[in-house]
């Protein structure tokens, strides 16, 4: 059986004095030099322009790294083998890296996220096949609020080296709404009609200035398209609002919506 308090005491009597007191002086000095270094890391970090939990993250690192240094060094002041110990240490990161590798990518992609600033919490944005309105940024995941209400959380690995669209970024979105319009109604009255009805919806941006342009010829009416821009809170309810009064000015006007039809006549023997 083993006999660790004999284990102890054997390793203790190798201790010399002088091997003691070496130790206690490198621990002493490389507490110190820490405390300086990350004192003075907290000092550059504060005049960079990057944001507070980065600052964070690095700090923490630093502490790590620091700290680790410390326990080397003042175990070889000791007379401990540190061949042995600096492989265990080596072995033991490199089977953390690998087991975190999806992990350590994410965190990757977070700091990416937090300082490039692509979006930002409160931005509405779409990637991936999924849009939603960002939540919440953390070094591991995003997490976006869906229009119908569900949280969807989108790895920050995949996030950072995706396509992302920013609905929001700008402030303002440009409504596009495609209309029809029998051949036999007249061009200017249509559009007359669809500035009638921009005009009509509240929300709708002056500059730039809304327009109306013939777009097409279908196989049963005109295309025309409405251009306009409401700012990015309103953008829903102001599309919405602008299909009712586009739908009540083409009626005041007399211009009919074409739609498709089928036709049938029974012919009788």
């Amino acid at each position: 059986m083993f006999d660790l308090s004999g284990a102890l005491e054997r390793f203790a009597g190798k201790l010399a004095l002088e091997n003691i007191l070496t130790a206690a002086v490198t621990l002493l000095v490389c507490m110190v030099a820490a405390r300086l270094l990350l004192k003075l890391a907290r000092r550059l970090l504060r005049r960079t322009k990057l944001e507070e939990r980065i600052r964070r993250y690095v700090l923490m690192a630093l502490k790590l790294l620091l700290y680790t240094l410390t326990v080397v060094f003042t175990a070889g002041s000791l007379g401990i083998n540190m061949t042995s110990l600096v492989a265990l240490l080596s072995v033991g990161s490199l089977g953390v890296t690998l087991a975190a590798e999806d992990v350590l990518g994410n965190v990757a992609g977070g700091l990416v996220i937090l300082s490039s600033h692509p979006f930002a919490i409160g931005d509405f944005i779409e990637s991936g096949g999924v849009s939603g309105t960002v939540e919440e940024i953390s070094l591991n995941h995003t997490k976006l609020i869906t229009p119908d209400g569900l949280t969807a959380l989108l790895p920050n690995k995949e996030l950072a080296a995706s396509k992302v669209i920013n609905y929001t970024a700008l402030g303002r979105r440009r409504i596009v709404w495609e209309m029809s319009a029998a051949y036999g109604a007249p061009t200017e009255t249509v559009k007359a009609a669809c500035l009638q009805a921009v005009g009509a919806t509240e929300h709708i941006l002056e500059d730039p200035a809304p327009a109306v342009y013939l777009t097409g010829f279908g196989e049963s009416g005109i295309g025309f398209t409405v251009y306009c821009w409401a700012s990015a809170e309103d953008f829903w309810a102001t599309r919405f609002a602008l299909a009712e009064n586009l739908r009540a000015e083409f009626g005041k006007a007399g211009v009919e919506i074409p739609y498709n039809k089928l036709d049938v006549h029974i012919q009788r023997d």
